[in-house]
């Protein structure tokens, strides 16, 4: 069977690590598909799902608050400071995040803080989008 390596890496651990025959994710301009043999590649990937097939045809969910990918021929490496597998999600805590970084932005008194507010606010609101399509599933 044609299969690729794919590492998902966190700032604390490794997330998930094994063989896919196909890989999506959300890369800067636009969703990704990574199959066995693709041209090298790195590229920034931004805060969404990374939907791993897996080998024996199941599938695994993994959220990325952004990161970098690298694709090799053989190998794929997700590195993000945050992943999280869609299983580990919890809605009840990202919705309550959520709140807490609109009220951030909302009293926002800088540019410095505004900017970090709305970069919350972004990558929350694409955990809440990873953590319904994982749902769905």
């Amino acid at each position: 069977m044609n299969t690729i390596h794919v590492d998902v890496v966190s700032a604390e651990e490794s997330i998930w690590s094994g063989e896919a025959r196909f890989v999506a994710l959300p890369g800067e301009s636009g969703e990704l598909g990574i199959f066995p043999r693709h041209t090298p590649l790195i590229t920034r990937i931004k805060a969404g799902s990374v939907r791993i097939e897996k080998a024996d045809g199941g599938e695994e969910f993994v959220f990325v608050a952004g990161g970098i990918l690298e694709v090799q021929p053989d190998c794929v490496t997700v590195l993000s400071d945050t992943a999280i597998r869609g299983k580990d999600l919890d809605e009840e805590k990202a919705n309550a995040a959520k709140l807490l970084a609109q009220e951030a932005l909302k009293n926002a008194s800088s540019e410095i803080d505004l900017a970090l507010a709305q970069s919350e606010l972004m990558v929350l609101a694409a955990q809440l989008t990873a953590l319904r399509k994982y749902r769905k599933k």
